[in-house]
């Protein structure tokens, strides 16, 4: 085999290698059919000050942290991250969770933006309307998700400033 041949062979080889680690590579700007990125995936994501309150009575773990609480707030919002490996995560977060106040009166989801129901990991944001006047505390409960008859997360509102 002569020189010329050897090297026209190694720079074939070479360009199709880096032709199949640049396709092979996800492009952070080319989307997927799976591609969060609008969900924050953690507090710091959404620079919160609100604690993130974990559920972890299996067969699920729920991972709860406001976004968005106050007067100023058009929509108060929770990131919840739901992980399971048995089973199905096929529960309409609108229909099992209730926010309720320092008074006990109870408020129902404005909405879900997130991943469908199904499969082992979901997470997304749930909305309420705002509560006025601002309570001391809030709770948000999740009823019936994984067997688990109640579970609930709470976050103390009194230390924050809204004035």
């Amino acid at each position: 085999m002569n020189s010329k041949t050897a090297i026209l062979i190694i720079a074939v080889v070479v360009g199709a290698g880096f032709l199949i680690v640049s396709l092979g590579s996800p492009s952070s700007e080319t989307p997927t059919a799976a591609d969060t990125s609008s969900i924050p995936e953690t507090a710091a994501e959404v620079n919160t000050e609100w604690e993130t309150k974990i559920d972890d009575q299996l067969p699920v773990t729920i991972k709860i942290t406001p976004l968005e609480l106050g007067k100023d707030s058009a929509t108060w919002k929770f990131q919840i991250t739901l992980d399971t490996h048995a089973g199905s995560l096929d529960d309409d977060l609108t229909k099992v969770s209730t926010l309720i106040d320092d008074k006990d009166n109870t408020y129902k989801p404005l909405g879900w933006e997130g991943d469908p129901v199904g499969g082992h990991h979901r997470a997304g944001i749930i909305s309420f309307e705002p509560i006025e006047p601002v309570p001391s505390y809030i709770e948000l409960r999740i009823k019936k998700v994984g067997g688990i008859s109640d579970r609930s997360f709470r976050w103390d509102l009194t230390a924050v400033n809204y004035e």
